[in-house]
């Protein structure tokens, strides 16, 4: 039995902030905005929701669709780099409001690859049996480090929550391959200092489109698949060109790529598995098919898998 998706559920505030909407508040434009990032909109959570109430949200629906209760969970991962506060952790938080038992529950801090993380760090719990059913949650609650002012990164980010429940599946099934890394030297690029995100965007773009390129070659060669074998390309929805990038890297079709970065934005931790949530929404999805999943975040950091799809 190896480890794979049981279960998914996402959550995205209801409102919608568009391109048009930012033209009023920095010097910036429609058409700048979606020829540079494929951006046209993106949710905000208003002041009275917090990123632990994204993630009760996300997870709640995730555990309903994979027919379990809470009681059956054995440990909560979030990835977030956006907590309510440094502690308690939004894991703890949402462990005691779905009223799961007194499970391990713990935040990650990896940014935009933080799901990768959460989800290779709960295949090995599950592969040694220590436990059976792992919640992974993606969240963040980016408008309230973004800075308003500064139009290089004001035009990027959405708020959203995403998860799934991870546990045993058949043979042939789950995670087929994994690469994790970090780079610390480039943490100068992408960091936070004070209240506001802080992100030096042309070595950023630089390092993504080597790094998500690279990695996602890396689990395909290392599960034993061909291009030919990817029915879907599931990057985070960083920027419209990095992600494109990593389509020609793998030399797979358009068509074959999962987008949604032009509804959402970028929500970072949150961003791959709510781009699946919506694919499985669509029906483009279907049992048995070759999902490639990679992210890049701050850190620098990222993260790649390759999944047979199904239970």
């Amino acid at each position: 039995m190896a480890a794979g998706v049981l279960g998914i559920g996402k959550y995205v505030p209801e409102r919608v902030l568009t391109n048009f909407d930012l033209e009023k508040i920095v010097d910036t434009s429609d058409e700048w905005i979606r020829t540079r990032t494929g951006i046209q909109e993106r949710r905000i959570a208003d002041d009275h929701t917090n990123t632990s109430d994204m993630a009760y949200y996300a997870a709640k629906n995730a555990i309903e669709d994979a027919g379990l209760k809470p009681e059956d969970i054995d440990m909560i991962l979030v990835a977030t780099v956006t907590p309510d506060r440094p502690f308690p952790s939004v894991a703890c938080m949402i462990q005691d409001r779905l009223g799961c038992r007194n499970v391990p529950s713990m935040d990650l801090s990896a940014a935009c690859a933080g799901f990768m993380y959460g989800m290779i760090t709960a295949k090995q719990f599950i592969d040694t049996e220590s436990c059976k059913h792992v919640l992974i949650v993606g969240v963040e609650k980016l408008s309230k480090i973004t800075n308003w002012e500064d139009r290089s990164t004001a035009v990027l980010f959405g708020d959203a929550a995403a998860a799934v429940v991870m546990g045993p599946v058949s043979d042939g099934k789950g995670i087929l391959s994994y690469e994790l890394g970090s780079d610390g030297v480039g943490g100068k690029h992408l960091y936070q200092e004070g209240p506001f995100l802080i992100m030096n965007g042309r070595e950023v773009f630089k390092f993504a489109v080597r790094q998500m390129g690279e990695s996602a070659v890396n689990v395909v060669e290392k599960a034993n698949l061909t291009k030919d074998d990817i029915d879907y390309l599931i990057p985070h929805q960083a920027n419209i060109r990095i992600m494109e990038a990593s389509r020609q890297r793998l030399d797979i079709p358009e068509e074959k790529m999962i987008k949604t970065v032009h509804k959402y934005g970028n929500t970072s931790s949150s961003s791959i598995p709510l781009a699946l949530a919506d694919a499985l929404e669509g029906g483009k999805i279907k049992d048995g098919d070759i999902l490639v999943l990679v992210g890049f975040g701050g850190g620098l950091t990222w993260g790649a898998l390759a999944l047979r799809w199904g239970k």
